[in-house]
């Protein structure tokens, strides 16, 4: 996977810089795993307006991907990789021995023609899912279940990865993408390797209508606001008025929203990285 800088011909097209889709199967999504996807627009049943800066956007289908693996001890040979509209990272199509097809995220590295598997006794290769039990430590993983047979929810973006640094009993400690280390019950799933797509942080759109294809309204500043809209509105020029915060007054940039005795404190290792202010 690699960029590539558009020839500035455009005003649009003079900072646009998008990933290749040399790794992309040319080939129309699987109708059988495709569902309808409404937009609301921000609205709420009666209309009104509860979520701001939500509207328009393309239409799209939503490819429904396959996060528990439980076909356990059945091979599946991957026919495509395709692009999702709905996610960062690449899927690929699979189909397994007995003829059925799913979608599961694509991991950096997975060929077309590629045989992959899940379940217990099955060696730790790229795309293959294993429990957290039976993975070598220090592998890199992705898709990572919190509960066991509830499907993986962590590391699923595009170019992101996890660690299993070590076992405890019942417990493996994983230090996931935001440098927190983590206690997991070993009987959870993973899936070997690294979500594929890393180089999508390396995008830029180039121009505000590529966004308003995403759905995504202009953002009005706080500051910009009177003082009856934003508590940081109001004042000459362009003075923000204290701390920054929230419309509903919640403090902004540092201020720890997490709470202390929540009951997943105890499952957390090593807390993860916060960015220091200069």
């Amino acid at each position: 996977m690699a960029v590539r800088k558009i020839k500035p011909i455009t005003p649009g097209q003079r900072r646009k810089v998008i990933c290749t889709f040399d790794d992309i199967s040319n080939v129309p999504p699987e109708k059988s795993l495709l569902k309808s996807k409404k937009r609301s627009g921000g609205r709420n049943n009666t209309g009104k307006m509860t979520m701001r800066y939500i509207g328009g956007g393309h239409k799209k289908r939503y490819r429904v991907v396959d996060f528990i693996r439980e076909k356990e001890g059945i091979p599946a040979k991957v026919k495509t990789i395709e692009y999702d509209p709905n996610r960062t990272a690449r899927i690929a199509l699979i189909s397994y021995a007995d003829g059925e097809k799913r979608y599961i995220l694509a991991p950096n590295g997975l060929k077309v023609g590629q045989e992959i598997v899940s379940g217990k006794g099955i060696l730790p290769e790229i795309g293959n899912t294993l429990y957290l039990s039976e993975i070598p430590l220090g592998t890199i993983i992705h898709n990572i279940e919190l509960y066991p047979q509830k499907g993986g929810i962590l590391a699923r973006s595009a170019g992101a990865y996890a660690q299993l640094t070590s076992r405890d009993g019942k417990y493996a400690i994983i230090k996931l993408p935001s440098g927190e280390s983590r206690m997991i019950l070993v009987t959870c799933k993973a899936t070997i390797g690294s979500v594929s797509n890393s180089d999508h942080a390396l995008e830029k759109s180039g121009k505000a209508g590529r966004s308003r294809w995403l759905g995504v309204r202009p953002r009005v500043r706080g500051v910009a606001m009177n003082p009856v809209d934003h508590p940081m509105g109001g004042g000459e020029g362009k003075s923000s008025g204290g701390h920054p915060r929230s419309r509903t007054g919640v403090f902004a940039k540092g201020y720890k929203t997490r709470e202390k005795k929540k009951a997943s404190n105890r499952y957390i290792v090593e807390k993860r990285k916060t960015k220091k202010r200069k």
